[in-house]
């Protein structure tokens, strides 16, 4: 009986897949590279965050190796907060950096979709074309010009410090002007995307809104309280979800830009993770760090998902 299941099940997949072979051949390769360039790095991975492995024990079996949970204990146990290469602290400072650059991303990028979406305002194309650049332009190279800037002897911004007569910065010595650095080249970076993504929604406002708002005595703040905000937010949201997860991993900028410093106080945890595995070498550890930032941005994304469909629901039932 068993045996007669069993056939009948493998010959309805075997038809099955006869019958769509050609669609299957066409997304063969698309699956065999996401198999072999994401699943795959993930599995490993995360066999590796339970075991021991390092430069030191490069070629022992990783099997040998097992230690269980130990790795994500040591990273969550440490509660040496003061410590710039404790977990809490680096997960302090990413929290951080990801709030104000994304919240900085936002509000200009708004400010300057409704500035360009003003009929009144002369050579908006070019405008946006000039705005949309930091953008386009990569953002390891981007990173590489405001290292550059920011340097101390020969950086413009010293030497435009220095013209009004204010004396030149080390901007690296110092966590706080460190993170200054990283925070102004990354916003730099960001805005464009916020701005066009705020540009396409304002522009699909119905102009009827605001000219029925007008009417009825509104004024501009409380047109852009009821109108504009409200028509907005299904296109930001994604937007802001979107640029949460980037900047939560913005490895470039912190890398190329600060490199951590001083000693690892601006670092972020992916830069962390990354020190861990080709600084210190403790391979199996910082796949264990990897694992919980991969943790934390699934428990987000799920969570912003949630919220998202709760607040559409009770605006489609207005």
């Amino acid at each position: 009986m068993f045996a007669l299941v069993e056939f009948r099940v493998v010959n309805l997949i075997w038809k099955v897949f006869f019958k769509n072979r050609i669609a299957y051949s066409y997304i063969a390769p698309a699956t065999f590279g996401m198999l072999l360039l994401v699943f795959f790095p993930i599995f490993f991975g995360l066999i590796l965050s339970f075991t021991d492995y390092s430069l030191l024990k490069f070629k022992e079996p990783i099997w040998a190796l097992f230690i269980g949970f130990k790795n994500f204990i040591d990273i969550l146990s440490d509660f040496n907060i003061f410590s710039y290469q404790n977990f809490y602290y680096t997960l302090f400072i990413t929290v951080i950096w990801t709030a104000t650059n994304v919240i900085l991303h936002v509000a200009i990028g708004l400010f300057l979709a409704i500035i360009l979406n003003m009929t009144m305002v002369a050579g908006r194309r070019m405008y946006r074309i000039l705005l949309i650049l930091p953008w386009a332009v990569p953002n390891y190279i981007t990173a590489l010009i405001w290292r550059g800037m920011f340097q101390r002897e020969f950086g413009a911004v010293n030497g435009l410090l220095n013209l009004f007569g204010f004396p030149s910065i080390s901007w690296f010595e110092k966590p706080l002007t460190a993170f200054l650095t990283n925070l102004t080249t990354n916003v730099w970076l960001g805005f464009p995307f916020m701005m066009v993504i705020a540009l396409g929604a304002l522009q699909s406002i119905p102009a009827e809104l605001y000219e029925a708002a007008e009417i009825d005595g509104a004024t501009p703040w409380q047109k852009f309280k009821r109108i504009t905000l409200p028509l907005l937010r299904p296109a930001m949201t994604p937007a802001i979800i979107l640029g949460v997860v980037w900047t939560f991993n913005m490895f470039n900028i912190i890398y190329l830009v600060s490199g951590g410093a001083p000693y690892g106080a601006t670092d972020i945890l992916i830069t962390s993770a990354y020190r861990w595995a080709f600084e210190r070498y403790q391979y199996g550890y910082a796949a264990a760090y990897s694992t919980i930032i991969f943790i934390i941005l699934l428990g987000y994304t799920l969570l912003n998902i949630r919220v998202t469909r709760a607040t559409e629901s009770a605006y489609e039932s207005r």
